[in-house]
């Protein structure tokens, strides 16, 4: 045993895959010990928030206040405020007054300023502009003269008998507060979904709820593979026709597609988490038994199993103790793929509005159907599906990967 598991532990393939499936589990487990925020709490008025830091500007400004004069912030600022929809009318107009196309460069923020407050004169006629364009062209001056201005912001409260409003401050342009000095502060590093919740507190909660899915799923389908292969493989016989025609019928009935029926005739309210698991794990055991059982019929006749039988031993005791041992690790290998099978599973079934209930917990599969519904592919919110997609393919890729190293390790013909 100590010799097996030092030769799997040399196997480049199964230590890459095993440290990054471990360090996965590690974080899942470690992360709602820092942050005990409930998974599916919605903590935003609002929906698809980008990865950042968020503080109260209530609080901010009752905050210590410092003075920072950095070269970079008020074009940072300004181009922040002038819009795509901005630049395109600034260019309308400076085409119009006759500024070439190749002079302009929107990616210039402050060179698109300039140009406009340079050319642009609200007192000049021209030629084919319509009262609403000119109308436009105002609006947008007054809009970015507010936008470079270099007049801080009054604060004022109002009087409770009278109405009138009192100043009790200016914010200047100049003045910084310093975020660790702010109680109310918030780091969302994937931003929120659609409905508001943290991405990443979400994300690692359906993490762990697939991870269970694919253990309980694998587990399944491994012993339910493994019983029907050992009986049909040792014993064969009629009991072997049957357990294989049993199995061809699964063979030719496409497993998703009955994971699918199955799934709708369950309901809505009835799939949980654990209900998933199961429909999933009692439909994928056939090519582990198919497998289970060739391996059996290779080994039934060799010289200890009939030794084992001329001594008596009971079909129970050779199973157990002359064959199975023999394909352990093959059976360990198909563990490893069941689980992996079993959470692209889950994730397919919910991407179709089948998987576990929507309101119970949080699975990778749920988190990409809300993210299609909602259409965050399409409107570019690449934090409320691409962080999911990266989960799955590295949690696939690393027991495929451990897979692979303990196929080099047991398989004598890819031994080095």
């Amino acid at each position: 045993m100590k010799h097996t598991l030092q030769q799997i532990f040399r196997s480049p393939n199964f230590v890459i895959g095993f440290a990054i499936f471990m360090a996965l589990i590690l974080f899942v487990f470690i992360y709602p010990l820092v942050v005990p925020d409930a998974p599916l709490a919605i903590i935003a008025q609002g929906t698809f928030f980008p990865p950042g830091t968020y503080v109260s500007v209530y609080d901010s400004l009752g905050s210590t206040q410092y003075t920072l004069n950095l070269q970079n912030a008020s074009a940072a600022r300004i181009g922040s405020k002038v819009s795509d929809t901005d630049k395109a009318a600034i260019k309308d107009y400076l085409v119009l007054v006759g500024v070439p196309e190749g002079q302009i460069d929107l990616t210039d923020t402050q060179k698109l300023l300039e140009q406009w407050k340079t050319n642009y004169d609200p007192n000049k006629n021209i030629s084919g502009v319509t009262n609403a364009k000119r109308n436009q062209f105002i609006r947008l001056n007054t809009s970015l003269q507010n936008a470079n201005s270099d007049q801080g912001i009054v604060l004022a409260s109002q009087d409770p008998t009278s109405g009138a409003l009192t100043q009790t401050g200016t914010v200047k342009l100049t003045d910084y507060v310093d975020i660790n000095q702010i109680a109310s502060a918030k780091v969302l590093p994937l931003g929120t979904d659609n409905f508001g919740r943290d991405v990443l507190t979400e994300l690692v909660s359906a993490t762990k709820v697939s991870l269970q899915i694919g253990f309980v799923a694998g587990l399944i389908a491994t012993l339910i593979g493994l019983t029907l292969g050992l009986l049909a493989g040792y014993i064969g016989g009629m009991l072997d026709d049957i357990i294989m025609f049993i199995t061809n019928l699964f063979t030719v009935i496409p497993s998703f597609v009955l994971l699918i029926l199955i799934s709708f005739s369950i309901g809505q309210d009835q799939r949980g988490a654990v209900t998933i698991a199961v429909v999933i794990g009692f439909t994928s055991w056939v090519w582990t038994a198919r497998a289970v059982r060739s391996q059996v019929i290779s080994l039934r006749n060799r010289d200890h199993v009939n030794l084992s039988k001329l001594s008596g031993h009971s079909i129970v005791h050779i199973i157990l103790s002359d064959i199975l041992p023999y394909i352990a690790s093959y059976v360990v290998m198909a563990f490893i793929l069941q689980i992996s099978s079993g959470i692209l599973a889950e994730a397919g079934l919910s991407i179709l509005g089948l998987g576990p209930r929507t309101t119970d917990v949080p699975t990778l599969g749920l988190m990409m159907n809300w993210a299609m519904i909602y259409q965050a592919h399409i409107l570019g919110k690449w934090w409320a599906y691409f962080p999911i997609l990266l989960d799955i393919a590295l949690i696939t890729f690393s027991l495929n990967l451990m897979n692979t190293g303990l196929d080099q390790v047991f398989n004598p013909a890819l031994r080095d």
